[in-house]
C-alpha cells in the first residue's frame, strides 16, 4: 500500500510538472507572437497588381498557369477589389479574358526587357489586346525597365510613342519615384505617370511608411503637376531581410505584422479614397526568389495557396501558426518530460523542471525548423540544406540533453547510489595476487624508472610487475629498464618486444601469457604514473564481491603547478573524473581507462583479453566486461599521478586517437547497444550518448564547412541564397552557447576550481575541437587506426614548430575571418541578417582562436617555485 501511495505521489508530481513546463512553453509562444490590433474601418481595394503563378510554377521555367486557375484567381480578387493590374500579355494571355469575365478593370502591362524582338512582339500583343477588351482600361509599356538598366530612356520613348500612337487609350510606364525625377523627359511621352512606392526598399520602418509614401507622391505631384499620377506599386511583405535605412538609424522589419499596419493604414487614411493605386501584390509569387532575392516571393495580401494572410480588422499575430506550433511542441514533449520527471524521482524539483524544461526547448526548437516549409517557400535546393540542418539540429539537442542530464544529476541528484569508497586493506596472508602490468615503447627510461620505483613502495605483499617494452628499438631507452628491474629482484620482470603486432593491447596481451599462475587481479599502470603506495591495499579488498570485474581509480597529473599549459591540462583532464565518471558509475557503466585500473584475471581471460584491433583498448574491454554482466567501480580516490601531455601537439594526437578509437567501439558494438545483449537500458544510453560530446564537435566542423560554402554562395549568387538560414542556424548555436556555459558551472560547483583555470579548462576543450572531430570522421571512415604514443617530457622543436600543430586550425580561421570581410565588403552592415550571418560566423571562429591560444599557453616559460605554490590554491588533492 505505501509503495503504491509512493508510485501515485510521483506521477502525480511529474504529470504537474510536465504540465506546468507544457503551459509555461505555450505561454512564451503567446507572448512573443502578440501583434497589432487593428483598429478602424479600411477603404475596399481599388486594385491589385496580379501575377498568377501557382506555388510550383515559374515564367523560370516556362511553367504557366491554367486559364483555370487564372479565373479562380479572377474569383477571389473580384471579391474586394475592382481593378487588376498586369505585366504581360503573351505568356499569360487568359489573365485578360478572365478579368473582363468578372468585370474587373485592367491596367494592362506589356513585358519590356533587352531582347528586343520579343519586345516588339510582346507590344503588338499589348496593342490588340487593348483594341479588342474593352475592360482594359489603360496601358503600360514596361515595368521598371530604366530601374533595371535594361533600356535606355530614349529606347524606351520609341516604345511608348509606339503605343501611344497606335492606342487611344492612355499609356505609361512603370518606374519607382526616385526614377521619375531622374528623368523628367520620360514623362513628356506618357499619358500619366505609373509610380512605385516600396518605402520597405528604402529601409523605412512600418510605422512610418504610409506617410512617406505619401510623402514621396506628393513631390512627384508638385514636380509634374500637369500629369495625373496612378500608384503601380504600393506594399510591405511579410518576409524578407531587414532593411536598415541610408542614414542607418531605422530599419524596415519584413512580417506578417508589419504588412497588415501597412496595408491597413494605408487603406485608413483619408487620402486614399482619392488616390488610383494597385496594391502590390494580391498573391505570393515564389518564383521571385531567384530574381528579386528572399523578400520577392513574400509581397502578396494571399499566400501562395490562394489563403488570406491576415483579416484587416482585429489582431494580427506575428506568427499566424503559433497556435498549432506551440500545441504540437508541448503535445509531442508531454510524455517524454513526465517519464523523465518520474523516474529522476531522486532528483530536486528544481533539477526535474530544468530538465523538462529544455526537452521542451529542443522539441519547440525541432517544430520550429519542421514547419519551415509552412512558413517559407523552399526550392529543392533549399529543402536538402533544410533537411541536413534539421539533422544537425536533432544531434544538437540529443548533445544537449544528455550533457544536461550530466548537468542535472550532478547539480541536483540528492546523493550517490553507487559512491565507493578506499576499504580496510586485508591481512597480507588473505592478499590475492595482483600482477602489475607497466606497458612502454619509446618512452624516456628515468619517467618509466619514476614509476617502477614507486611500484616497489606499495604496502601489497603479493604482487607481481611486468615491464613490457614493445618496438623500441633504441637500446638507450629500454636497457636503463631492464638493469632497474633486475636490480628489485624478481618480483619485477621485463619484457622487450620486438616487431609485435597490437600496440599497447598486443603488449598487454603477452603479458598476460607470462603473468603468474597465482593471480586473480591484472593492474595496469602507465609509464608516467607515480602510484601511491596504498593503491593495492585500498583497492583490492573490492574483489571480494565475486561480480566486480573492475576497479578504477581516476587519473590524475603531478608538476602542472608551474606552467600554464599543464595547469590547463589538468584541470580539463580533472574535471571529467569529478563529473562525468560519477555520472557514469551510477548505471554501472564506466568508461574503463588504461592507467590506475585493476582487472579480475578471470573475467579478463573469459572476454578474450584486450582487443589490439582497437586503439582504445582499455574503453573497449570494460564495454565487454559490462555487456558479461561484471560490475565495475569507480572510487574517486587519486592514487597516481601521471605527466600531462607535454604540449598542445601531443594532447591533439591524445584527443584524436581517443576519438577514432571510440568510434571503432561504437562501429563494432553497435548491434549490442541496440540489439540482444545484457546491457541494461541505462547502460545502453550511456554508451550510445557517451560519445555525442565528440560528435557534437564534428557537428561543429560540418557547420563551419556549411558556414563557409553558404557565404560563397552568398557571395556569388546572393539572390539564390538569399534565403533566411540565420534563423534556422540560431538555435543550434544557442543550445552550442548553453552547452559550453554548463561545463563552467559544473567546475564551479564541484571542484575547487579557480575561475582563471575554469577558464583555461574551457578554452582547452574548446581548442580540442577540431582534432576531436578529425578523429571522429577518420574513426567512422577507416576501420584500423595506429596507436601514438602521447609525448610526455618533450616538446617539438623548429623554426615552425609553433605554427605546424595548429596549421588547419590557422586555415579555417583565415577562411572564416575572409568570410566576414567578404560578406560586409558585399552587403555592408546595415541590413540585420547581415550582421548576423557575420556574428554565426564569428562564433565559428572561437574553437580556432581557443586553439591558438593553447599553442601560445604551450610556449609559455615556467613559473617560479614560490608563484607555482600560491597559484596551486584550490589544486586537487588526495582524497580520503
Amino acid at each position: 500500500m505505501k509503495h503504491a501511495a509512493s508510485l501515485i505521489y510521483r506521477l502525480v508530481v511529474a504529470s504537474a510538472i510536465a504540465a506546468l513546463v507544457a503551459f509555461a512553453q505555450y505561454g512564451l509562444w503567446q507572448h512573443f507572437n502578440r501583434g497589432a490590433e487593428l483598429i478602424g474601418n479600411a477603404q475596399s481595394i481599388k486594385g491589385f497588381a496580379y501575377t498568377g503563378f501557382q506555388r510550383d510554377q515559374s515564367p523560370l521555367r516556362r511553367s504557366y498557369p491554367s486559364a483555370a486557375q487564372i479565373g479562380a484567381d479572377m474569383d477571389l480578387l473580384a471579391i474586394s477589389a475592382d481593378a487588376i493590374r498586369t505585366y504581360s500579355v503573351r505568356d499569360m494571355p487568359a489573365q485578360l479574358t478572365e478579368a473582363g469575365k468578372r468585370d474587373l478593370l485592367v491596367t494592362a502591362g506589356a513585358w519590356i526587357s533587352t531582347d528586343k524582338t520579343e519586345n516588339d512582339r510582346e507590344l503588338d500583343a499589348l496593342i490588340e489586346a487593348a483594341r479588342k477588351m474593352r475592360h482594359i482600361e489603360r496601358v503600360m509599356v514596361g515595368n521598371e525597365v530604366l530601374l533595371r538598366g535594361d533600356l535606355k530612356t530614349e529606347e524606351l520613348i520609341t516604345y511608348l510613342d509606339r503605343a501611344r500612337k497606335a492606342l487611344k487609350k492612355p499609356v505609361s510606364t512603370a518606374e519607382p519615384w526616385h526614377v521619375w525625377l531622374k528623368n523628367p523627359e520620360l514623362v513628356k511621352h506618357v499619358d500619366f505617370i505609373t509610380v512605385h512606392l516600396l518605402p520597405y526598399h528604402e529601409g523605412i520602418p512600418a510605422e512610418d511608411a504610409v506617410e512617406y509614401a505619401l510623402m514621396r507622391y506628393d513631390e512627384l505631384v508638385r514636380t509634374f503637376p500637369r500629369k495625373r499620377i496612378v500608384i503601380g506599386e504600393i506594399g510591405w511583405p511579410s518576409r524578407g531581410p531587414t532593411i536598415a535605412s541610408f542614414d542607418g538609424g531605422a530599419q524596415a522589419v519584413a512580417s506578417a505584422e508589419n504588412q497588415a499596419r501597412f496595408i491597413h493604414e494605408f487603406l485608413s487614411h483619408p487620402r486614399t479614397t482619392r488616390l488610383d493605386y494597385y496594391l502590390m501584390e494580391a498573391i505570393d509569387q515564389p518564383w521571385k526568389v531567384e530574381v528579386e532575392g528572399w523578400a520577392g516571393a513574400y509581397w502578396g495580401l494571399y499566400n501562395a495557396d490562394r489563403a488570406a494572410k491576415f483579416a484587416l480588422e482585429g489582431v494580427v499575430a506575428r506568427d499566424p501558426h503559433w497556435q498549432k506550433k506551440a500545441g504540437t511542441a508541448a503535445m509531442l514533449a508531454l510524455l517524454p518530460m513526465l517519464l523523465v520527471v518520474f523516474f529522476l524521482s531522486d532528483w530536486n524539483i528544481f533539477g526535474r523542471i530544468f530538465l523538462a524544461g529544455l526537452i521542451q526547448a529542443c522539441v519547440s526548437t525541432l517544430i520550429v525548423g519542421l514547419n519551415v516549409p509552412v512558413d517559407y517557400y523552399l526550392n529543392q535546393r533549399d529543402l536538402v540544406g533544410l533537411g541536413l540542418l534539421i539533422a544537425a539540429t536533432v544531434l544538437t539537442a540529443a548533445v544537449l540533453l544528455s550533457h544536461g542530464f550530466e548537468f542535472g544529476e550532478v547539480l541536483f541528484k540528492r546523493r550517490w547510489q553507487r559512491r565507493f569508497m578506499p576499504l580496510p586493506p586485508h591481512a597480507p596472508d588473505q592478499q590475492p595476487f595482483v600482477s602489475i602490468h607497466l606497458a612502454c615503447h619509446n618512452e624516456p627510461p628515468e619517467m618509466v624508472i619514476a614509476t617502477i620505483d614507486s611500484l616497489a613502495q606499495l604496502n601489497y605483499e603479493n604482487f607481481e610487475v611486468l615491464i613490457l617494452d614493445n618496438n623500441t628499438r633504441d637500446e638507450a631507452k629500454w636497457k636503463p629498464l631492464e638493469a632497474r628491474c633486475a636490480e628489485l629482484g624478481p618480483r619485477f620482470r621485463f619484457f622487450h618486444l620486438m616487431d609485435w603486432p597490437g600496440f599497447k593491447a598486443g603488449a598487454l596481451n603477452y603479458g598476460l601469457q607470462v603473468t603468474d599462475p597465482r593471480a586473480e587481479v591484472v593492474g595496469v599502470v602507465d609509464a608516467d604514473y607515480v602510484v601511491d603506495p596504498d593503491w593495492l591495499a585500498g583497492l583490492i579488498p573490492h574483489f571480494d564481491k565475486p561480480d566486480v570485474a573492475v576497479v578504477q581509480a581516476p587519473q590524475a597529473h603531478r608538476d602542472w603547478e608551474t606552467q600554464p599549459f599543464r595547469r590547463m591540462c589538468n584541470w580539463e583532464f580533472d574535471g571529467f573524473f569529478r563529473i562525468g565518471m560519477h555520472h557514469r558509475n551510477e548505471r554501472n557503466a564506466l568508461i574503463q581507462h588504461g592507467t590506475m585500473t585493476l582487472v579480475r584475471r578471470l573475467a579478463l581471460e573469459e572476454v578474450g583479453g584486450w582487443s589490439e584491433w582497437c586503439i582504445c583498448e582499455d574503453t573497449e574491454l570494460g564495454l565487454r566486461l559490462i555487456d558479461k554482466g561484471y560490475d565495475t567501480r569507480y572510487v574517486d580516490h587519486i592514487y597516481g599521478r601521471g605527466l600531462t601531455p607535454s604540449d598542445f601537439a601531443a594532447i591533439k594526437s591524445q584527443r584524436f586517437r581517443w576519438a577514432f578509437g571510440a568510434m571503432q567501439i561504437l562501429k563494432h558494438h553497435i548491434p549490442h547497444m541496440v540489439g540482444r545483449s545484457r546491457l541494461n537500458l541505462a547502460q545502453r544510453y550511456h554508451f550510445l550518448t557517451g560519445w555525442f560530446a565528440w560528435l557534437g564537435d564534428a557537428l561543429q566542423l560540418v557547420f563551419a564547412f556549411a558556414s563557409l560554402a553558404w557565404t560563397l554562395g552568398m557571395l556569388l549568387f546572393p539572390k539564390a541564397f538569399g534565403l533566411p538560414v540565420t534563423a534556422l542556424a540560431l538555435p543550434v548555436l544557442a543550445f552550442m552557447a548553453f552547452k559550453a556555459a554548463l561545463g563552467p558551472i559544473l567546475y564551479r560547483r564541484t571542484m575547487d576550481c579557480p575561475w582563471r583555470d575554469i577558464l583555461g579548462a574551457s578554452i582547452l576543450s574548446v581548442g580540442l575541437a577540431h582534432a576531436i572531430a578529425r578523429g571522429v570522421f577518420a574513426g567512422l571512415w577507416k576501420k584500423h587506426g595506429t596507436f601514438v604514443v602521447t609525448p610526455k617530457g618533450w616538446k617539438a622543436k623548429g623554426a615552425l614548430a609553433f605554427f605546424g600543430p595548429i596549421r588547419e586550425e590557422i586555415g579555417m580561421l583565415v577562411a572564416l575571418l575572409l568570410g566576414i570581410f567578404a560578406v560586409l565588403a558585399a552587403q555592408g552592415g546595415a541590413q540585420l541578417e547581415t550582421r548576423l550571418w557575420v556574428g554565426i560566423l564569428g562564433l565559428q571562429c572561437i574553437p580556432y582562436l581557443a586553439s591558438i591560444a593553447c599553442q601560445v599557453a604551450a610556449y609559455l616559460p615556467e613559473r617560479s617555485t614560490p608563484q607555482a605554490m600560491t597559484a596551486t590554491k584550490g589544486a586537487p588533492a588526495l582524497q580520503g
